[in-house]
């Protein structure tokens, strides 16, 4: 999902020695994988009444204001520096849009989301439901898709931050344990609790599967 991490580096050797257009090529290869960040946590009733773009279009002024300031001291990795910024502007939406309209938000009903519909979704089910392989029917598939979103938003915030992150963003257990602040330890224990969590709301009842996840 992310940039390749030799290109970032390249990209930011290029706008600390100030070279032309290096900054906007920068972001702009951001531009995408912060959407998709944004999507899959924006409340399905606020995102009715804001377009995400907006939202990722601040976080990329926001950052080339502050890119200085980043250069100076790059305590984390680009990238995890973008999602801190894009998460700021996301609680900051939600906080005015459910408490300034938050009768009308709150009898809609949700819609789907979109942004869990791809090939991570159905291979998370099928790890997790103990499939033989990754169903091609794509009635299955979307079947499939459903139920995951469904469960996904039965789950804690914790447990669906540690999933969105490791699964939908591609993070590794070292990038994840970073974003949240926790040791690399704690967070590939969260993982783990949060797939159990996960699995126990697709397959009630069911058994442990083998791998212990």
């Amino acid at each position: 999902m992310w940039p390749n991490r030799e290109e970032t580096d390249r990209l930011l050797d290029d706008a600390r020695a100030g070279g032309s257009g290096a900054v906007d090529k920068l972001l702009a290869e951001f531009r995408d994988p912060l959407r998709r960040v944004i999507d899959l946590r924006l409340d399905p009733a606020v995102a009715r009444r804001v377009d995400a773009s907006d939202i990722v279009q601040d976080v990329l002024v926001e950052a080339s204001q502050r890119l200085t300031e980043y250069l100076k001291k790059p305590d984390m990795p680009f990238h995890l520096w973008l999602r801190h910024l894009a998460q700021d502007r996301i609680i900051d939406t939600h906080r005015r849009h459910r408490l300034a309209q938050r009768r009308s938000v709150d009898r809609e009903q949700a819609v789907a989301r979109p942004a869990w519909a791809d090939e991570s979704s159905v291979a998370l089910v099928a790890q997790l439901i103990d499939t033989d392989a990754t169903p091609a029917s794509e009635a299955i598939r979307h079947e499939l898709q459903r139920k995951l979103s469904d469960a996904i938003d039965r789950l804690s915030e914790d447990d669906r931050e540690v999933i969105l992150m490791r699964h939908h963003e591609a993070l590794s257990n070292q990038e994840a344990a970073a974003a949240l602040g926790l040791t690399e330890a704690a967070a590939s224990m969260r993982y783990l609790r949060a797939l159990r969590r996960l699995r126990a709301v697709l397959v009630p009842g069911g058994q442990e599967p083998a791998d212990g996840v």
